[in-house]
């Protein structure tokens, strides 16, 4: 249920990475578990900053679990096997985030980008072409 749960938010708020802690994307967090909200939280966080990064890559959907499950601690989620989607094409990425212990506000993050995913691993790590 956890796949599903993750995968439900992140394409109807990340829509529009700039608009993505809007009022509307906020109310949906709340509703959320607090270990989904953290997740999903970070999530977005992570591709709000990907959108801004001078490589100006345009992430539409991340998967945190890709490579690898994330460690959460308390208020803190690490993932260094996660996968982000831009211009139809998959990228490594590793983040470490902490939020408030609403999970609502992010006290934290670090992130690095890694290379892009060869075509031929997407569907063994739950990566989908758009």
């Amino acid at each position: 249920m956890r796949i599903l749960s993750a995968m439900l938010l992140l394409p109807v708020v990340l829509a529009n990475p700039a608009l993505a802690m809007d009022s509307g994307a906020a109310e949906e967090l709340k509703r959320l578990d607090p270990q989904t909200r953290l997740e999903q939280r970070c999530d977005l966080e992570a591709m709000e900053r990907i959108h801004k990064d001078p490589p100006r890559l345009v992430a539409d959907e991340l998967v945190a679990y890709a490579f690898e499950e994330p460690t959460i601690k308390g208020d803190k989620i690490r993932s260094t096997g996660a996968a982000f989607r831009s211009k139809g094409e998959w990228y490594h990425l590793s983040y470490t985030c902490a939020t408030s212990p609403d999970h609502m506000t992010v006290t934290s993050f670090q992130y690095s980008i890694g290379q892009i995913v060869p075509h031929s691993e997407w569907s063994h790590h739950y990566l989908v072409s758009e």
